[in-house]
């Protein structure tokens, strides 16, 4: 793979309360390697893994979702910093562009409205949006989570 075909993703939210370390995090890699990891210590759950492997068409359609949303054009500079509340952070390594964001987590689309840079914020909120509705697609559809 040359510097041109790089890819990956990663994504993570979280905070440390009442509960200890709690977070979402999932990664994607240009190999088709697909990683997410739920730690929530609420009523005792524990650490959720799960790794998939995703086709080269589902690879095409998640760089088409990163390049639609321009994403790779903005900066953090003035995005709400980690707070009590908790962080996220995103990094994309798309060829040779690489970002690497972090912010406050966002409670909703007010509070965007509201920061410092309203229309870099909106593409990360929703970007993130989307990643997480993708991520939460393939888990349901590769992994049928039957409750006890």
């Amino acid at each position: 793979m040359g510097a041109d075909d790089e890819f990956y993703v990663r994504y993570y939210s979280g905070h440390t309360g009442r509960y200890g370390h709690e977070f979402l995090e999932f990664e994607f890699r240009g190999d088709g390697m697909c990683r997410y990891a739920n730690n929530s210590q609420y009523r005792n759950d524990s650490l959720i893994r799960k790794e998939m492997h995703l086709s080269p068409t589902m690879l095409k359609e998640l760089k088409r979702i990163i390049e639609d949303s321009e994403i790779m054009k903005e900066d953090d500079n003035q995005w709400p910093r980690k707070n009590v509340v908790g962080r996220q952070e995103l990094e994309i390594r798309f060829g040779n562009e690489h970002i690497s964001f972090e912010t406050a987590k966002l409670q909703s689309l007010g509070e965007v409205q509201e920061s410092n840079d309203p229309d870099g914020l909106r593409a990360f909120y929703y970007l993130v949006q989307d990643l997480k509705c993708l991520i939460f697609s393939l888990i349901s559809l590769h992994f049928k989570i039957k409750p006890i």
